[in-house]
């Protein structure tokens, strides 16, 4: 750990150091770039590990010191059940990367912290190579000399007269004749190498297309592509975000829902929000906030996405805790469970019309409401032990060509079923119900006979289409 500096005249030698080391001014420049300008966290964590790094050289900076001091986790932060400043400090290295590369292309000296470390590295970047000197020009000394110039090394001019100027001008001659044809010859042979280069990069470019399309083989479905290119072929990251059990606990035990900004603050937590609650269930509650709980069923709906496209590098997963709103600014989104337990989908849910609803009676009745019922629609849809519902919606997110995809399961089987829905054939067939070209924006209800574990039969109980939204 890093000891703490309490005595004034030392901070004054801190901040000395630190102005006078080119290292922090260079760090500064870069925290006020537009790369991490609107990044405050990353900010923050950049000029943390540059002032450790400075003023204490021998001392290694701690995951546990960035958590707790950049980014407020608690005295009892455990970096085993939570991995913030790994994900982080990843999302520090690409910015890092983006600044160097364009507003930071002109610094002689670079910042970049290894991967396994929090350390950063300060190196000059690479210079091009000095220009080749140019050739000395050659003169043609000897090609007046006479024998014995040659054999004296003296230059003397020759008494030939006619024949070695004529020898020369054949030569000339021979060579305007066959420099064509070696020209030509080269030509040909250049064109027959680009040919076969062009036939083997095609033969080479039809297989990686063919081993592609066998790992995800939803490229070749027509409708499948329309939706998941979105998030696995746009060039941006893509979140899948999964509930947080733990916090659908502690509203079961309160027996009231909370709203977002309590649950990004951790206020729920507060004693002085759950009054009725006894001091046992607030320990109790306490207790189940120190846990990392996760859905079975979540976690497979997660795997057969990530699944969708094995060899991708740019799909992140997350559990509603972990996340962050400036990921959820710059990134695709999937969002996986209801409001109740994945409290991210509130910000979403003034753009939907099929909403799920949690009664907290014994261990919680569903519903689903449908804000404008269409004719012969019903207004709200209950879920029972054989019957559950599924909102999934596709909608544009806060960032600019930026999508969210939304999945409400009132059960682990309705879950489960709308992994089905969105992964399989099904789709194809919700998709001709649409009439258009192009995939607008849409959220569909699904319905689901099933029994324990296992949904039964899906069916579209109703659905709406925004192509206004593009």
């Amino acid at each position: 750990m890093t000891a703490k500096r309490s005595n004034g005249v030392s901070l004054e030698v801190d901040a000395e150091q630190l102005l006078s080391d080119p290292r922090w001014k260079l760090a500064e420049r870069v925290a006020r770039s537009p790369a991490l300008s609107r990044a405050t966290q990353l900010r923050e964590m950049l000029l943390f590990i540059v002032r450790q790094s400075i003023l204490n050289p021998d001392e290694p900076v701690h995951e546990f010191d960035i958590a707790h001091q950049v980014l407020g986790r608690r005295s009892d932060f455990n970096p085993l059940d939570d991995n913030i400043v790994r994900v982080q400090m990843a999302h520090l290295r690409k910015k890092l990367d983006l600044h160097f590369s364009t507003d930071g292309k002109h610094e002689d000296v670079i910042i970049t912290v290894a991967l396994g470390t929090y350390r950063p590295v300060f190196s000059p970047r690479e210079q091009s190579g000095q220009p080749a000197l140019p050739a000395e020009a050659e003169t043609e000394q000897g090609a007046d000399l006479a024998p014995d110039g040659a054999a004296t090394g003296e230059m003397r001019p020759s008494h030939r007269t006619d024949p070695l100027p004529r020898t020369r001008a054949e030569a000339a001659g021979r060579k305007s004749i066959v420099l064509p044809f070696v020209a030509a010859l080269a030509v040909l042979l250049l064109a027959g190498a680009c040919l076969a280069l062009w036939i083997r990069l095609n033969q080479t470019q039809q297989a990686l297309t063919t081993a592609r399309q066998s790992l995800t083989p939803w490229r070749a479905q027509p409708s499948l592509a329309k939706l998941w290119s979105n998030f696995f072929d746009a060039g941006h990251d893509t979140d899948i975000v999964l509930s947080d059990d733990s916090y659908l606990l502690i509203e079961q035990i309160s027996k009231q829902s909370t709203p977002f900004y309590s649950y990004l603050n951790r206020t729920y937590l507060d004693p002085s929000q759950s009054r009725s609650v006894s001091p046992e269930a607030r320990f109790i509650q306490g207790l189940i906030a120190t846990k990392s709980l996760g859905s079975i069923s979540e976690f497979k709906l997660a795997q057969r996405i990530l699944a969708l496209d094995p060899v991708g590098r740019n799909i992140h997963l997350f559990s509603a805790r972990q996340y962050m709103p400036a990921l959820l600014k710059q990134d695709n989104v999937i969002l996986i469970g209801g409001r109740v337990s994945n409290p991210w989908v509130e910000l979403f849910e003034n753009r939907l019309n099929f909403i799920e609803n949690t009664k907290f009676e014994g261990f919680g009745m569903t519903t689903v409401t449908n804000r404008a019922p269409a004719r012969g629609e019903p207004s709200l849809y209950a879920s029972s032990d054989s019957v559950g519902y599924c909102v999934v919606a596709f909608l544009p997110n806060a960032g600019p060509d930026r999508k969210v995809l939304l999945v409400e399961g009132t059960s682990a089987e309705a879950t489960e079923a709308a992994g089905d829905f969105v992964a399989g054939e099904q789709f194809s067939a919700f998709r001709s119900l649409l009439n258009s070209s192009n995939l607008p924006y849409f959220e569909v209800l699904l319905k689901t006979s099933q029994v324990r574990g296992t949904p039964l039969t899906v069916t579209i109980e109703a659905y709406r289409a925004y192509p206004a939204l593009h």
